[in-house]
């Protein structure tokens, strides 16, 4: 992502002592003690960046990606979310490209071309790089997207885009199909967020666009470009490495800079990692080092590297309680900072539509005396959906809107978990447990970013608190939540006692109140009861859908059925799911009786012709 302003400040609300300041920073690991102009950047933009866009400092990264950016080498960054990797590569494109003689023309086509794996990434890298050409009216950022429309694309392509971001399946079409996309003078390859582009099954369209690109690096090391006359330069960002992206390094880079691997990681075992003969990363004098496939990628993976100021915890909540335990959450937070932004992680499209309903429209009346005449909303903050079934239309729409409001809550899928820099973000929920380990380091990578405090709550049943185990294998420690404080805080009766008995969890009053309050409106609204009933189903079939030694963890016959129902305020487990199961079992148990005698009739038969 592109930097955030220093700890959140733009330059006239920063300190006075600024150089004290950053010197403070560069300690913490942060931000370089170097300036963009030590960096070789035009002045121009230097200043465009510090008194327009409010960056006082380049980040650790940038201030080693951008000059070996501006020298034309092939560059590998890996580096965790948050620390500015989208201004590493724009800043030096805006650059060169401004400088460039004769001055660029629209007319003259696509130079850069950065290909993320979102529409939303892709809209945010688009504003970002907007913003830095203010100054050089003749550069002209565009972007090419699915749920865009086609035509509409055609025509700003015949016009031409000096700068194209694009999703990887919209790009794939106008290079097949659209004659009037001019890219003879591409310069720049940039692969964002890497992982993710191929973690979503993008792998052979980046492969076949690399070929019509003609960037495709052969068996003896060489880039077979269709545009000898161009220099040709490829950056590939990723927040973790993996074979897939050491792959996409193979075909893509040639010898390439690599900021962002452990420093305990040498040159050689680094050459071990992203190696294999002739087509390696590795440069000319260590071909001869024993290739050891995956050392690096392994340990990239395993090494999570999360910033220092982020509040990690866990709350443990039988399966019944979840969604009432989840709106007391909530509803203590904004009750003690109002002006904040939650994002909430859940597992399915269904889920997001019906936890989305139930927090924006869910009335309920102070005390647990139940009063219609004066119900309020239980949450009184905005609520946004987003998830990849949404039309584009809508999931623009909630992107920005969730981006400049100052109070607000987020439902999503994973398609907001990677490379989304959404400003003064405070909490991050993760309701449903993310499917790979991986996954938990890039959902609460969108708080705590460039310096800002941020907190990060799992949610996990009794039966799955294994899962912290595969958390600490990866370097990730969580202190548990303090939720019977939260509890404590709430009123019974609309009186706060001052002392308490203990009380579990599920027979909490308080959670009593607002559990009968929800499945209450759940059975009165046929919307709502629909979608809780849609959200069941599917939150099911991606619960059996973990892999590896998280299905050890995360097991449906661990799951009492009727109290995950209660998860989504139905007082009863839908018929047609628990049915659908004993249809089957009745099933294969008639299936298995038909087959025994059968099976005894081939062996009489079998015996008297013998």
């Amino acid at each position: 992502m592109a930097a955030k302003r220093k700890l959140g400040k733009s330059p006239a609300q920063a300190p006075a002592p600024a150089k004290k300041a950053k010197e403070e920073d560069a300690e913490e690991g942060l931000f370089s003690s170097r300036s963009f102009a030590d960096l070789g950047l035009h002045p121009t933009l230097c200043s465009h960046l510090q008194d327009k866009m409010g960056f006082q400092a380049p980040t650790r990264i940038q201030a080693q990606a951008i000059p070996v950016a501006m020298s034309g080498q092939h560059l590998l960054v890996k580096a965790a979310t948050g620390t500015g990797k989208t201004l590493a590569y724009l800043a030096p494109i805006v650059h060169l490209l401004q400088m460039r003689e004769p001055r660029v023309e629209r007319t003259h086509g696509t130079f850069a071309l950065v290909i993320v794996p979102t529409r939303e990434l892709c809209l945010q890298v688009y504003g970002i790089a907007q913003q830095l050409v203010h100054r050089f009216h003749w550069l002209v950022p565009g972007y090419v997207m699915g749920g865009e429309s086609r035509s509409k694309e055609k025509a700003r392509l015949r016009k031409g885009i000096s700068i194209l971001i694009a999703t990887p399946g919209r790009l794939l079409d106008h290079l097949q199909h659209t004659s009037s996309f001019v890219y003879s003078n591409l310069r720049w390859i940039v692969f964002d967020e890497a992982d993710s582009i191929l973690e979503l099954g993008f792998g052979k369209a980046v492969e076949d666009i690399l070929g019509l690109l003609g960037s495709r690096t052969d068996a003896s090391g060489q880039n077979k470009s269709k545009t000898d006359h161009v220099q040709r330069q490829n950056l590939l960002l990723s927040a973790t490495l993996n074979e897939k992206v050491n792959r996409l390094a193979n075909i893509s880079l040639k010898n390439p800079v690599m900021i962002g691997l452990d420093e305990q990681n040498k040159p050689s075992e680094r050459s071990r990692a992203l190696g294999k003969k002739h087509t390696s990363l590795l440069s000319d004098d260590e071909e001869e080092i024993p290739v050891k496939h995956n050392y690096m990628v392994q340990h990239a993976v395993d090494d999570f590297k999360l910033p220092a100021q982020l509040i990690q915890r866990y709350v443990k909540v039988s399966c019944g309680s979840r969604l009432a335990v989840l709106l007391t959450i909530l509803k203590s937070q904004f009750e003690r900072q109002v002006s904040q932004k939650v994002v909430v992680f859940l597992s399915t499209c269904d889920s997001v539509d019906f936890h989305h309903t139930v927090l924006s429209q869910l009335e309920w009346s102070r005390g647990l005396a139940l009063d219609a005449e004066n119900k309020q909303k239980f949450l009184s903050c905005k609520v946004f959906r987003l998830h990849g079934s949404m039309d584009q239309e809508d999931r623009k729409k909630s992107y920005l809107g969730f981006s400049t409001e100052k109070s607000a809550i987020l439902v999503c899928t994973d398609v907001a978990a990677r490379g989304l820099d959404i400003p003064k973000v405070k909490c991050i929920i993760q309701y449903d447990s993310p499917g790979e380990a991986s996954e938990y380091v890039h959902r609460v990578g969108r708080t705590a970013r460039i310096g800002e405090k941020g907190e990060a709550l799992l949610f996990l049943q009794p039966v799955e608190i294994d899962y912290l185990r595969d958390l600490e294998l990866h370097g990730v420690s969580l202190t548990e939540y303090p939720f019977q404080k939260v509890l404590d805080g709430f009123p019974l009766n609309g009186e706060k006692p001052l002392k308490r008995k203990p009380i579990s969890l599920d027979m909490h009053p308080w959670i009593l109140s607002v559990q009968r309050t929800l499945e209450n409106y759940i059975a009165s609204e046929a919307t709502a009861n629909k979608l809780a009933r849609d959200a069941f189903c599917s939150w099911l079939r991606a619960y059996t859908a973990h892999r590896g030694e998280l299905k050890k963890i995360f097991m449906v016959k661990k799951l009492h059925l009727g109290h995950v129902a209660r998860s989504f305020g139905l007082k009863e487990q839908p018929s047609l799911v628990g049915r659908s199961h004993q249809v089957q079992l009745k099933k294969r148990k008639k299936e298995q009786k038909r087959e025994r005698p059968n099976n005894n009739n081939k062996r009489r038969k079998l015996h008297a012709k013998k």
